[in-house]
């Protein structure tokens, strides 16, 4: 009896490959064969996974986008208690990608940010990522105490982590002095919306 594909697995390994390629050689270098051959399945797999390139790199970088997500919540559900500007602080950290580990998914990130200025379809994908993580980030500088200007606040802060992570890769920053900036903007946020608040 044929051996079950689990399809979904098999789209997460293909993108899985996708990002490894493009770490590597940056977008322009992900070719169908080579994600095949990273993924270790043939070609005829990557393309009943996906219909087209655009569609693989679509489905790609939704991936990324749900797990820097989900490890920005899961950072906030480790603390429960802490204050709303303290949140915020974890989640924007989370999301500039500034720690070590996450350096190969910022080069990624960056290459699909590029990318999506030549493409609607990316350029959709990346639009519904910022706009999840933009509302998140409305929510907690309203509990803040931003009140009206949280959601002027958010988009600010989202588009400073997203600098900050180029600045990094590029190496006009260290990830450190990313995070003193960082940490100096919230500062300087609490201050002027809310004194006390940090």
């Amino acid at each position: 009896m044929p051996r079950q594909v689990d399809h979904a697995e098999r789209r997460r390994v293909v993108a899985g490959a996708v990002c490894r390629l493009a770490d590597e050689r940056g977008l322009e270098g992900v070719t169908l064969r080579d994600v095949a051959d990273r993924a270790g399945v043939s070609m005829g797999a990557v393309q009943r996974c996906f219909g087209t390139k655009e569609e693989m790199l679509v489905f790609t970088l939704g991936l990324i986008g749900e797990r820097i997500g989900e490890r920005a919540r899961a950072r906030l559900a480790r603390s429960p208690a802490q204050s709303a500007a303290t949140a915020v602080g974890h989640a924007a950290v989370e999301i500039a990608l500034l720690e070590e580990e996450h350096r190969a998914e910022a080069r990624v990130w960056l290459a699909f940010v590029a990318q999506a200025a030549v493409s609607e379809p990316l350029a959709a994908t990346l639009r519904e990522n910022y706009a999840a993580l933009q509302g998140s980030f409305t929510r907690l500088l309203a509990e803040a105490g931003t009140g009206a200007d949280a959601e002027r606040e958010a988009h600010a802060l989202l588009a400073l982590a997203d600098g900050l992570t180029a600045h990094v890769l590029v190496g006009h920053l260290t990830a450190a002095q990313a995070r003193d900036v960082l940490d100096a903007h919230l500062r300087q946020l609490w201050t002027r919306v809310s004194p006390g608040t940090a």
